[in-house]
């Protein structure tokens, strides 16, 4: 696992699957008056998700099938060719169950696959994206990454309703040391 700060070298790879068993000591900051108070783990924004220099871990909503057809899915297979390949071998081994996040590293990047439906023809679930979510903030505090991006996870073309998606990403990250960076609205970067 990595320390905080610490980045993996560019190109290696690696391969996960996280799960919410387990929990770690909330996360706390000092105010001016050396007083601790809870961090603010979700920051809501707009903006492109996938040109945004500082964040290096990204996360996407999948079904538990091998399949990366529609959504931000589709560019996270471009952007990330290994990850489509190790993504099909999990779920062909029916090792991705529902609520889990496949963890995939590539080029000093980190994405979480997080499985919020069975498979394309069957709707997601607000149970398995708050699995997926813990599953995901746990295996990223453990491995030091402190900023997450997410777009719409659920919301999108699986139909989940955003506000409710909204409240879960606040609660899973509550008390944690890891950020989550929600791209609320798609703004394309300038020059991209």
């Amino acid at each position: 696992m990595l320390r905080p700060g610490v980045r993996r070298r560019p190109g290696s790879r690696s391969i996960a699957t996280a799960t919410a068993s387990s929990r770690m000591e909330a996360s706390y900051e000092a105010d001016r008056g050396g007083a601790r108070v809870p961090r603010v783990p979700t920051i809501f924004t707009k903006g492109d998700l996938l040109n945004t220099p500082d964040l290096h871990a990204y996360a996407h909503g999948v079904s538990c099938v091998g399949t990366m057809d529609t959504g931000i899915s589709v560019t996270f297979k471009k952007r990330w060719p290994g990850l489509l390949p190790a993504f099909e071998q999990r779920s062909a081994e029916r090792k991705l169950q529902l609520g889990e996040a496949f963890v995939w590293s590539e080029g000093g990047d980190t994405v979480y696959s997080l499985a919020i439906q069975e498979n394309a023809t069957k709707r997601p679930t607000l149970a398995a994206l708050e699995r997926s979510l813990a599953a995901m903030v746990t295996h990223a505090e453990g491995a030091g990454i402190a900023r997450i991006g997410v777009p719409r996870v659920g919301a999108g073309k699986t139909g989940l309703e955003w506000l409710r998606v909204k409240s879960i990403l606040v609660k899973v990250a509550t008390d944690k040391p890891v950020t989550l960076v929600v791209y609320e609205q798609f703004v394309r970067a300038p020059g991209a």
